[in-house]
């Protein structure tokens, strides 16, 4: 639940000071993005901004896109404590809120000033979402091969279905409080039917957009045995400062028996 995602965000401000005390320094600049990002290419130096907390525009349903912020070290602790700072916007009068409005009132009651900048990520999706969107419970799907910066737009590796005049008519039917759309940006969205599980094929259309260095590893990734697997599991967690999962080879059958 939401709790839940809360506490989870904010674990990470006890890995990032445990990481600090024990190498001795400060971290100057902290990314908060997600594991189930595609990014289509690198993040600039223009996303690193002195006294503004960055986050990306659009999918802002009443408040601010959490799915990507980046600060300096103040303006992030604030930023990630999406748990315990409930309590004072509790006395601050907020009240039934999301996530992203949940967010956006940490930031104001603290003072945080933010920017928005679009920025070339989606969010890997394998959810089930009626095609095509409409109405207030309607959310598009991007195509990954999209071209522009989808700022976390839920995306799938599949082929674009709703382009162009199409797509212009789906996003003008969707919730305006929403504030799905960054074309002011110059990106067109391309618009994929994602209202079943990821069908085959799936794996060609990625390798056609995601360059060679991406497809060859989708491919090694595929074709992955049980030994295969723990050995490259072992070998990130050797160059991870801290990590606290299940067994390796439990998370390998747990990702095979969802295929």
């Amino acid at each position: 639940g939401l709790l839940q995602y809360f506490n989870l965000v904010e674990g990470c401000i006890s890995l990032i000071q445990r990481d600090e005390t024990r190498s001795n320094f400060k971290y100057d600049w902290i990314i908060q993005t997600r594991v189930d990002g595609y990014w289509s290419a690198p993040l600039d130096r223009g996303s690193f901004i002195r006294g503004q907390y960055l986050i990306p525009p659009g999918s802002t349903y009443g408040g601010l896109n959490d799915r990507l912020g980046i600060g300096e070290w103040n303006t992030s602790i604030i930023a990630l404590s999406r748990l315990s700072l409930l309590p004072k916007l509790d006395l601050a009068g907020f009240c039934h809120l999301g996530s992203e409005s949940a967010f956006k009132a940490q930031l104001t009651t603290h003072h945080v000033p933010y920017r928005t900048r679009s920025q070339p990520f989606c969010v890997a999706s394998d959810r089930k979402i009626r095609f095509p969107p409409r109405g207030p419970g309607g959310e598009p799907v991007a195509a990954m091969s999209t071209r522009g910066p989808l700022s976390g737009f839920k995306c799938i590796p599949y082929e674009t279905l709703c382009a162009g005049p199409c797509a212009d008519r789906v996003m003008s039917g969707l919730p305006k409080e929403v504030s799905w759309s960054d074309s002011e940006n110059g990106t067109a969205l391309e618009q994929c039917d994602a209202h079943d599980s990821w069908k085959g094929g799936w794996e060609r259309v990625f390798d056609r957009f995601a360059g060679t260095k991406l497809a060859e590893g989708q491919q090694r990734v595929s074709e992955l045995n049980v030994t295969e697997c723990v050995k490259d599991f072992e070998a990130m967690n050797r160059k991870a400062a801290h990590s606290e999962t299940p067994s390796i080879s439990e998370i390998y059958k747990l990702g095979r028996d969802t295929k």
